[in-house]
């Protein structure tokens, strides 16, 4: 698991998202474990069932590999409500805020920071 304050903090600092852009708002250490807890295995299916995302330590070998995609938010919330190809919609079984979280930690795990 890694050290998550620490680098919260320098991207923070350094105000960088996905290419270089500001982030809004960090997001802080706690609700970027809940994004790597809901997606390890907190939602039904866990989303490391099916994608690749080395932050949360899955390899899992339907979906696309998160880490080779690196989705923005939107593509991330996109495809959480209305679900796709072999993905279903999580609409129904996570909150819009356990979606957002989520998404947060994905576009997180998966840009520079």
């Amino acid at each position: 698991m890694k050290a998550w304050p620490g680098r919260v903090a320098l991207c923070g600092a350094l105000g960088l998202a996905a290419g270089g852009a500001a982030w809004a708002d960090t997001p802080d250490a706690a609700r970027l474990e809940e994004g790597r807890v809901l997606f390890q295995k907190n939602a039904t299916p866990a989303c490391a069932v099916c994608h690749t995302l080395e932050d949360a330590q899955a390899t899992g070998p339907i979906g696309p590999n998160l880490d080779e995609l690196q989705p923005d938010r939107d593509q991330v919330l996109a495809a959480l409500r209305d679900g796709g190809g072999a993905m279903p919609s999580f609409a129904e079984t996570l909150t819009q805020e356990q979606r957002e979280t989520v998404a947060d930690y994905v576009v997180w795990a998966t840009h520079p920071h």
